[in-house]
């Protein structure tokens, strides 16, 4: 691991850290097993994100290790992508009682740590999965009008970072949806020519 790999690496630590120690979302701490912070390449040039973990992240402690995990692999590999070459991580970094959606004020609480990750990380490019993770950042628009298409945004404040968005569906949609499926595939061929430029 090079020089600057290994200190992003350990900025990322310490964000993980400060979140066991600033208690947050204690209710669902109390009911996950464990934190899912993130994985992969703390250098990467692309990070994507989904909203929260599901059963089987909670009990790996891993971000997209279940059925839509598998999914997300195989599109990466369709565009000569290795998963181990991206940052993954999710809004909401607990998982919600009985997989429901995590609630507007719990992805608040996570989102200056999600900063904090993209601000380390320093991706090109932030692949928002899902709705729930599309609107943190792009919050009046839709994800059926807006999928496949680049979108830069500026976070103000003590962040102040600007941030080339690409929403996706979540791979969990293609699942059991054959043309969603083809969409999600399309957005990756469309992802795989804005990282080749």
């Amino acid at each position: 691991m090079n020089d600057i790999k290994q200190l992003k690496q350990k900025s990322l630590e310490q964000i993980r850290a400060d979140i066991l120690n600033t208690n947050i979302c204690p209710d669902l701490a109390k009911t996950a097993k464990q934190i899912v912070f993130g994985d992969g390449n703390p250098d990467a040039s692309v990070v994507f994100i989904g909203e929260a973990p599901g059963k089987r992240e909670d009990e790996q402690g891993i971000p997209f290790v279940g059925a839509s995990g598998k999914l997300l692999s195989e599109f990466l590999e369709s565009i000569g992508i290795d998963r181990s070459q991206v940052y993954i991580t999710n809004i909401v970094k607990y998982r919600p009682p009985d997989n429901r959606d995590p609630s507007d004020q719990e992805k608040q609480e996570f989102l200056p740590f999600l900063y904090a990750q993209l601000k380390t990380i320093e991706p090109s490019v932030v692949v928002t999965l899902g709705r729930h993770s599309t609107n943190c950042f792009l919050p009046d628009l839709q994800i059926s009008n807006i999928h496949g298409q680049l979108t830069e945004v500026s976070i103000g404040g003590l962040v102040n970072m600007k941030l080339q968005i690409f929403p996706m569906y979540h791979p969990a949609v293609a699942i059991y949806n054959q043309n969603r499926r083809a969409e999600l595939q399309e957005d990756f061929n469309k992802l795989r020519a804005i990282l080749t430029n």
